[in-house]
Formats: structure tokens, sequence, C-alpha cells
């Protein structure tokens, strides 16, 4: 990327957030907390009117704003392959919406790109995942992932009918959600149960009836979805384990991981971090070992003991 291509995307990031962390840019960018800091100063000196924290970071002064930012055949290409997973891992208020703002994209592009588009979208398909959704009559095209946002952003109490697989009943419940995981081949609500008076998983293809209540709950008196994964990983036969896979083995690891508790990705300079609820510390660090040096062991400290006494043993039994 040139340098004037650099100067407008960080412009277009400070844009798209209340404020802005010069490593923020640098990771993002590959570059130096000094580059950043010149190309900073290039843009006021340009006339853009950026204010600083000390200590925090970067913003733009109230009321400035860049005038509408054409896409690239490229951006507009990926979100096309996004729509593509948004129609079989979500539901039908989202993939609306989706397709809606890909409409509006498309509309702004050349022609030719309009036509590229619609050729690319013939030949890209996601399959269907097996065996989702079996132990309830629901849609899978309908979990609530619209309506589960907006209880999220707005911190408001939730109320609906969930199904038990164990009773084969309906049971009203009202939950104040914290988070949403994505395994197991479905959307979870990780929640404090009004009901139960505890926190609870919940999976959104089992609610029926759902409601947003208008009522409201603090923050300060719920668990964060972090610690809340923590504390399961504290209770439960269940670790949460953090693996760090640089992007030499990225494309191995997609599919398998799935078999082996994953949680969530956060994208890094060099790779991902994965999070994963492992029951079987020694079976997972046997699957880790096939990636060799690709792997980096973030926590617990006793899956990286595991993974040094399995090396150990390769060593004894090749050597001699």
């Amino acid at each position: 990327m040139n340098r004037i291509d650099r100067l407008t995307a960080i412009l277009i990031q400070l844009q798209s957030q209340r404020i802005t962390r010069a490593q923020d840019i640098a990771n993002r960018f590959a570059i130096s907390l000094r580059t950043v800091y010149r190309d900073i100063r290039a843009l006021e000196e340009a006339g853009v009117p950026i204010g600083s924290e000390a200590g925090v970071g970067y913003f733009l002064a109230d009321g400035y704003r860049l005038p509408p930012i054409q896409f690239t055949p490229e951006e507009a290409r990926a979100l096309l392959i996004a729509g593509k997973f948004a129609s079989q891992f979500t539901d039908v208020s989202v993939q609306k919406q989706h397709e809606n703002a890909l409409y509006k994209i498309k509309a702004v592009l050349k022609e030719e790109h309009q036509e590229m588009l619609d050729d690319l979208e013939s030949k890209v398909t996601v399959l269907n995942p097996p065996n989702r959704n079996t132990e309830t009559e629901m849609s899978p095209t309908d979990v609530h992932l619209e309506k589960i946002q907006q209880a999220l952003l707005n911190r408001e109490v939730v109320e609906m009918d969930y199904f038990s697989p164990g009773s084969g009943q309906f049971t009203r419940r009202g939950i104040e959600p914290i988070g949403m995981v994505y395994y197991g081949d479905a959307w979870h609500i990780i929640a404090h149960c009004q009901l139960r008076q505890d926190y609870r998983d919940f999976r959104l293809d089992r609610m029926s009836k759902l409601d947003i209540t208008g009522q409201r709950y603090h923050l300060r008196d719920r668990l964060s979805l972090e610690q809340y994964l923590n504390r399961q990983s504290q209770t439960t036969d269940a670790v949460l384990t953090k693996i760090h896979f640089h992007s030499s083995v990225l494309r191995f690891i997609e599919q398998d991981r799935y078999r082996y508790g994953f949680m969530q990705e956060k994208t890094t300079d060099d790779g991902a971090e994965n999070w994963f609820l492992v029951t079987e510390i020694e079976y997972f660090a046997r699957w880790l070992l096939m990636y060799s040096t690709g792997v980096t062991v973030i926590s617990p400290d006793h899956l990286r003991y595991t993974m040094q006494k399995l090396a150990q043993e390769l060593i004894q039994h090749y050597s001699g």
C-alpha cells in the first residue's frame, strides 16, 4: 500500500471510531509508531482536524466527515463472500440486512464491476452445515439474531420460551444477555437467567416467542463475556484455552478446530488467537503438536507443560 492510500485508510479508520489508538493503526498497517505519528502529522498539515488524548489515542473533531467513499472491487467481493456465509450461519434478519447493504454497494460500482460481482455470485456457495437444529421443530432461518443484538446493545431484558431437550418442554424465561458466541454449529446467548438466578448458556435455535421487554439492567452488576468464560473454565471440567496460530498454519486448522471446542478468534499481526473450551488437555495437546512452531500456547500453563512433555517424548523416541 502506498502512502496516499494508507493516509486515506487511516482517515477512514479515525472516522469509524470515537477514539483510535496509535498502536491499533500501527498493527493494522504493519508500520512503526514513528510512522503513525508522521502520518497523523501529514493529515493535520493537510487540514484534517485531528484531536488527541494523552495516553489514549486520536479522534476527529465533531462535525468533520469524509464525503461518501467508493468501495473497491476487492472490498465488494469480500462482502459478497461474507454474505454467502451469512446465508448459512445467521438468520433471515441478518441475511436481509446484508442483502440490502450489498445492493447499495453494487449501485455505486462501475458497470463492469457490477457484472463481475454478478458473475462471481453464481460461482461461489457455502453448503448448509449438516445436523443443525435437530432438537426442535423450530426453523433454523429465524434464530432472533436481530433482537438479541438489540438487547445486547441496549442492555434490555429478554423474555422467551426456552426448549429443554431433557424435559422436552418449553419454560418461560427472563434473561439479561451479556454476549453471543457461535460454537457447535449453533449461536448461543450467554445471559443471567432471572429464573435460575445464575448465568446460563442458551442456544438461540431453542428459543421461541422472544420479546424485548424494555426493562434495563446494569452491566456493573453482571459479568463480561470474557469473565464468564474464564469462570466456566474454573468451575467445570472444560478449560478455557487461548492459542496463537501463526499465519502459516491457519489454513490447516480452520475445519479441525471445531472438533476441539473452538469458540472465537481474534486476528493478530502474524496470525490469529483462538479460544477453545477443552475437556481433554492431553488429547488437545496432541492435536496442537501437529503444527510444531506454528503454535504458541498463551494459556493455561498446564497445557504448555503438557506440550513440553510430549515434545520431549518425541525427542527421546527419535534420538540415538
